[in-house]
C-alpha cells in the first residue's frame, strides 16, 4: 500500500519525493526511494520539458 501510495498518488500528480518522503514520514530519502520507482510517465514529461526548454533557448 505505501509503494502505490508513493508512486500513484503522490510521484504520478507531480509531488517531489521530498514531499512524499514527509508525508511518509521518513527521516531520510533513501527510504522513500525504496518505495517510489520511477515511473515512465514521469520521465517523458521531464524530458518533453528539457526538449521545451531547450527549444526556446535556440
Amino acid at each position: 500500500a505505501r509503494h502505490s501510495y508513493a508512486t500513484s498518488v503522490c510521484l504520478a500528480n507531480g509531488v517531489s519525493i521530498e514531499n512524499v518522503a514527509k508525508m511518509l514520514g521518513h527521516s531520510n530519502i533513501k527510504m522513500t526511494q525504496h518505495y517510489a520507482r520511477v515511473l515512465d510517465s514521469s520521465i517523458l514529461k521531464d524530458m518533453n520539458n528539457v526538449r521545451d526548454v531547450l527549444s526556446n533557448c535556440l
